[in-house]
């Protein structure tokens, strides 16, 4: 992966010349240009942790700071383990489940409830299908924030489960390129290129672009995906105060053989299913396109006494088109059969307007100085998707044709059916941090936002309108200067269009999280430690209860997780760098106590570290572990599937050839387990077996 080394002195330097608004203009290079410069510090280049983030509430704290859960993944940690896709990201981060249910859709939960807020530098808005398609690559994003919990301030509407901010990068201080190929297993390639430099003479406009090119086989049968990713960013320094930006992401992944559905996990005898690893049930004509462009512009201006204004516009669009085999029944042991077809083309097309203007500052009162941070932010979003449905549906599958990918490819005109709907949120916001006493600080704020939404989905209506004010409020209490105890309480909501039996919409599904807890940013701020307990409730999600004629209804049911957790990132010693977390539902309950979300582990370990050895400085070692409980769900009456509790582990080496190139090698599952990649819906997938890469790396 590429490694980004601008010389660690100068950026230290003119990190901390920015940092105190000393800087000061040379005769050679212009004013302008100094004074809105922004670096991140040299000491957070192979850091697993970060300094500060607005990810929890519109102010930029530091970890520390910030009331409220928050991981951080890091560039350093996503080029060490070669953690190229959001799945592998999450799949490391404390207190978040993925749950891949088929080769190009994943799902992503933590707190017992589903992640559906996935953000970029702030801005954002719910997924529309609550889950991600496609393979999102992370070569674009400089580190990946996870704030868990409900999250008022940052998140208008969604559940009390995670925020993922992504950060992108920006354009660097001097010129700075990258380069790198990796092949790996199942004949993977892939190559990345990132380079950054100054576009004009005096350096007041400067630009950066990500080129990535990824293809492969797989362990899976007829399964061959394929991914192109471009990503331009130029900054332009309009005056010493203002900065404008521009970027634009393009994302296109071609999937063939891809799984509609997965594996059935049982026989109609009860007795449990065990295929080989790499079992399909895609037909050879099956695949699936996406399509990703998307663009931003953000106008950063310095009002002065310490005063900031930043306007953001992101117009993104996502396209899918698909020609697809569903198989499902339940086969019968021994002997083949019980499995049908369910051919179909699906194809989606969705188009999303954000826009979102933020006021931050510094104010005195009572002789102390606060902070204050106010905005508005807008987004609409519209969908329009379709399924051609195909001759054939439920062909009998005799044998192990299910498996073989033989279903002949038929014509997709048996029926049809669609959506086309449109979302839209008005959000103001309001966050202010208050200086109570040199170790007493209080963040509190409110997001008032109206949700509407108009329009049909297959038939069905997807009308709702919902308006709320949700409240945040944190105390953070500082023990000593590296210890702070913290409580924090916040709300959001989501509106929902699902009717009750007398065709009134159900009010809008309400989340609220409490926590408490321990911080502490240790060694300098290079190592940041968290402890905390929380209590999540999400009330009021609809949940079929009948059917009126030919129409479902549905009634508000209630969910409820306690827990606790433990994160810690950053350097334990000098070379020593690690990234951990352990995470315990003690319990997730429904109405009447019912314990409910059993797909969802109960507690998760998440490990990375990585040492340079002191007698070979060049050489750079490190291991990923991830250890899961047991999860089940309930298939028919009396059946339940269970997958055990498992642990998996990853291995690393990078080697440093000279100042410009080095090799590193990466071993994922190295014991080989075999294991259910989730439990979300009732069929499933096995995940990859033992797999590895080699990348080499070049950096200037």
């Amino acid at each position: 992966m590429p490694r980004h080394l601008p010389l660690r002195p100068m950026l230290l330097a003119l990190s901390m010349i920015y940092t105190s608004h000393a800087l000061a203009a040379t005769d050679d290079v212009p004013e302008t240009q100094l004074q809105t410069v922004t670096v991140t510090g040299a000491s957070e280049q192979d850091s697993y942790t970060a300094r500060a983030t607005k990810s929890a509430g519109k102010l930029e704290l530091s970890l520390r700071e910030t009331p409220q859960s928050i991981s951080v993944v890091s560039r350093a940690l996503m080029d060490d383990f070669k953690l190229d896709n959001i799945n592998q990201v999450l799949a490391t981060t404390t207190g978040v489940t993925v749950e891949k249910v088929e080769t190009s859709r994943t799902y992503y939960t933590a707190r017992g409830f589903d992640i559906v807020n996935f953000q970029y530098d702030g801005v954002g808005m719910p997924v529309v299908f609550g889950n991600i398609q496609g393979d999102l690559d992370t070569a674009l994003y400089e580190r990946i924030d996870v704030v868990r919990g409900a999250n008022g301030l940052m998140a208008s509407t969604g559940n009390p489960s995670a925020t993922v901010n992504f950060i992108r990068k920006r354009p660097t201080v001097g010129t700075q390129a990258s380069a790198s190929v990796t092949v790996g297993s199942w004949n993977d390639r892939r190559i990345e290129g990132d380079v950054s430099t100054a576009l004009n003479e005096s350096g007041t406009v400067a630009g950066r672009a990500v080129l990535v090119h990824q293809q492969s086989d797989s362990y899976l049968d007829r399964y061959s995906p394929k991914k192109d990713v471009a990503y331009a960013v130029v900054d332009a320094h309009l005056s010493k105060d203002t900065l404008l930006t521009v970027g634009h992401t393009y994302e296109t992944n071609r999937d063939k053989g891809p799984m509609w559905g997965a594996l059935p996990l049982y026989y109609t005898d009860g007795t449990p299913t065990n295929y080989p690893i790499g079992t399909s049930t895609s037909a050879k004509w099956s695949r699936w396109d996406t399509t990703t462009n998307s663009t931003f512009a953000e106008l950063n201006h310095n009002l002065g006494q310490g005063w900031h204004v930043q306007g953001t516009l992101n117009y993104i669009t996502d396209k899918s088109d698909s020609d697809l085999q569903y198989v499902y029944g339940t086969p019968v042991k021994g002997v083949g059969g019980g499995l049908y077809a369910y051919p179909s083309q699906y194809g989606a097309d969705q188009k999303q307007t954000l826009a979102d203007i933020a006021v931050d500052g510094k104010f005195t009162l009572g002789g102390r100085q606060h902070d204050l941070a106010f905005g508005y932010s807008w987004s609409r979003s519209k969908l329009s998707d379709f399924s051609n449905y195909g001759q054939g549906i439920g062909t009998e599958l005799p044998g192990q044709t299910a498996f073989d990918g033989s279903y002949p490819m038929p014509t997709f005109d048996a029926a049809y059916d669609g959506s086309h709907y449109e979302d839209r949120r008005n959000t103001v916001y309001l966050a202010a941090r208050f200086n109570l006493a040199d170790d007493w600080k209080v963040l509190t704020g409110l997001n008032s936002t109206r949700a509407r939404s108009s329009g049909e989905s297959y038939g069905t209506s997807k009308y709702k309108s919902a308006s709320k004010t949700t409240p945040y409020v944190g105390v953070v209490y500082d023990i000593t200067r590296e210890l702070s105890g913290y409580a924090s309480h916040t709300q959001i909501f989501n509106p929902q269009s699902e009717t009750d039996a007398n065709g009134v919409p159900l009010d809008p599904v309400e989340g609220k999280t409490t926590e408490a807890g321990l911080k502490a940013a240790l060694f300098n701020n290079k190592l940041n430690v968290s402890g905390a307990i929380f209590q999540t409730k999400q009330e009021n999600t609809a949940e079929q209860a009948g059917i009126i004629g030919a129409k479902a209804y549905y009634r508000g049911i209630n969910a409820e997780s306690k827990g606790f957790e433990f994160d810690s990132s950053g350097e334990l010693a000098k070379g020593w760098e690690a990234s951990a977390g352990l995470t315990r539902l003690t319990s997730i309950k429904g109405d009447n106590g019912v314990t409910v979300r059993t797909y969802v582990p109960r507690t998760t370990l998440r490990a990375n570290t990585t040492y340079r050895l002191p007698a070979e400085p060049k050489l750079k070692v490190g291991a990923t572990l991830a250890w899961q409980s047991e999860t089940s769900t309930d298939q028919e009456p009396g059946i339940r599937t269970v997958q055990p509790s498992y642990a998996t582990l990853g291995l690393m080496a990078r080697y440093e050839i000279d100042k410009h190139l080095s090799l590193s090698l990466n071993l994922n599952n190295v014991t080989d387990k075999k294991y259910l990649t989730s439990l979300y819906w009732t069929q499933s997938l096995y995940a990859a077996p033992r797999n590895g890469s080699a990348t080499l790396s070049w950096t200037y």
